[in-house]
């Protein structure tokens, strides 16, 4: 072999073996990135584990401070609320309510005909109204004369077969999803818009005693309309309400939408912070504002001590921030971006887009990810391509994603059973009597229960793994659709002024 030849085979021989060593090294490389993505999931996983005991000791204390918050006002992280709701439907309510549902940038005006226990709901209408964005930041009685109008031309639209009694006032249940200070059934003061809204003249004029219900009667009399508000509830009551009317086994009502709450029928002996008369039903609705509830059995990782850090609300609500809706997503994105920066899981720069805030949402974007099953997960592929602007990526890239999910999901589905639990021991419910079977059910109602079907499953799972089996045959969660539409129309007519008359 000539020389030539001998040099050539050399520089040859020396490029293959600097490729293989380039190769070697690449490989070596993704291999240390990807065993780093996997360390941070499974760090992740362990800190959010929730075994059986655990939960056991979450429900215990939530227990612990419900008592703590109905022995006195600021005795507990949950406020336990008196809601004065003491006369839930029964089914026998007839006549013609209505409905005020404001929450947001949108309220709904329902009407709703209900024919006893034989017909039950025999006509429900309703429309939903945008408020102006201009009123979401001007006076109080701009806001509610606008609300009164809509009212009134919706009320204007009454059917044939849909009018009240001669003589009679129509009657209204407001649901008021904003935190007010409750002094009756049908009165309470609003301790501070939330949602958007920056109303000039309510927190100088609300606050010192001015009340919902009565800036709501004053702008329905300025547009000449004669309508007398029964009941002010929130949507957790109005969806204990929808539930009992249908079913009178319901003792508690849970949301689990954007945001999450809870309210339970109790004893009124049993709420030694009540100073007024026993309620003739002897019961009486508590909003327990669950959302607030936090314990050291919680399992919380550096990703919710951040979240919590960076919120509106820092240090509080920390039982909703890591089962609600709003959060979940939020939850996944920060994990992933960790994994981006130190793991190069979508390539060696963070995608711009996975540091915003609140980009992943629960549903339609977390949810669709974590219920794909098509072989090559297209859907989670999707997602983060259009969401994300995260392209090409592989097709265990995409499984880590799911993985990510279903540990968020299901550390929120099992903490919310023992939340559920925790309520059924304050009741005493969560045991077997000898020889007395009790039915108890729970209404549940918000997107993340309704649309979230492994959530779903998981908290129904894990409730009667908590229970056991004995004891998981008496306790039934139901569906209870909205809650704060016709539920708040059947407080009106369980508080009528009219209840006792012939219709």
């Amino acid at each position: 072999m000539g020389k030539v030849a001998v040099g050539a085979a050399v520089v040859c021989a020396a490029t293959v073996c600097a490729a293989a060593v380039l190769i070697v090294r690449h490989r070596m490389r993704n291999s240390g990135r990807w065993a780093r993505a996997m360390a941070i999931l499974r760090e992740f996983e362990e800190k959010c584990g929730t075994p059986i005991a655990k939960l056991r000791l979450v429900a215990d204390a939530m227990t612990v401070e419900m008592h703590a918050g109905l022995a006195s006002e600021g005795g507990s992280k949950l406020k336990m609320i008196i809601s004065y709701v003491d006369n839930l439907p029964t089914g026998d309510e007839k006549g013609l309510f209505y409905a005020l549902d404001l929450g947001g940038t949108n309220f709904r005006v329902i009407r709703v005909l209900l024919g006893g226990k034989e017909k039950r709901v025999v006509k429900q209408e309703f429309e939903e109204v945008s408020i102006p964005p201009h009123l979401m930041v001007g006076s109080s009685d701009a806001l509610f004369d606008y609300i009164a109008a809509a009212l009134a031309k919706f009320v204007a639209t009454e059917g044939e077969g849909l009018h009240i009694s001669p003589g009679r006032q129509r009657e209204l249940g407001f649901t008021f999803s904003f935190p007010v200070r409750q002094t009756s059934i049908a009165s309470g003061a609003l301790i501070k818009w939330t949602k958007g809204f920056s109303i000039e003249d309510t927190l100088v004029m609300i606050l010192v005693g001015q009340d919902v219900v009565g800036e709501l009667t004053k702008a329905m009399e300025r547009v000449g309309l004669d309508m007398r508000v029964s009941a002010l509830v929130n949507d957790t009551i109005g969806t204990l309400a929808g539930g009992r009317y249908y079913d009178q086994d319901v003792v508690a009502a849970v949301i689990l939408g954007t945001g999450t709450n809870a309210a339970y029928v109790e004893r009124a002996q049993a709420i030694p912070k009540w100073h007024g008369l026993l309620p003739k039903s002897g019961e009486m609705v508590i909003n327990m504002e669950w959302g607030n509830f936090r314990s050291s059995h919680i399992p919380l990782t550096e990703y919710d001590h951040v979240l919590d850090a960076e919120s509106l609300n820092p240090g509080e609500q920390i039982f909703e921030k890591i089962i609600s809706g709003m959060y979940l997503g939020d939850i996944v994105r920060r994990i992933l971006c960790r994994m981006a920066d130190e793991a190069d899981l979508f390539g060696e720069t963070v995608p711009p887009k996975l540091k915003i805030p609140f980009i992943l949402r629960m549903t339609p974007d977390m949810s669709a990810m974590h219920h794909d099953a098509s072989p090559d997960l297209r859907v989670v592929g999707s997602k983060l391509k259009d969401i994300l602007d995260i392209s090409n990526t592989s097709l265990k890239t995409r499984k880590v994603v799911v993985e990510l999910c279903d540990i968020v999901a299901t550390r929120g589905a099992r903490l919310s059973a023992a939340g559920i639990l925790g309520i059924l021991k304050k009741l005493g419910r969560d045991t077997m009597k000898e020889g007395y079977k009790q039915k108890s059910v729970i209404a549940l109602d918000g997107g993340l229960f309704e649309h979230y079907t492994k959530f779903r499953t998981c908290l129904e799972s894990t409730l009667k793994e908590l229970l056991g089996a004995e004891a998981s045959d008496n306790i039934i969660i139901e569906h209870s659709n909205d809650g704060s539409g016709i539920g708040a129309a059947l407080l009106a007519a369980s508080h009528s002024q009219y209840l006792g008359e012939d219709s």
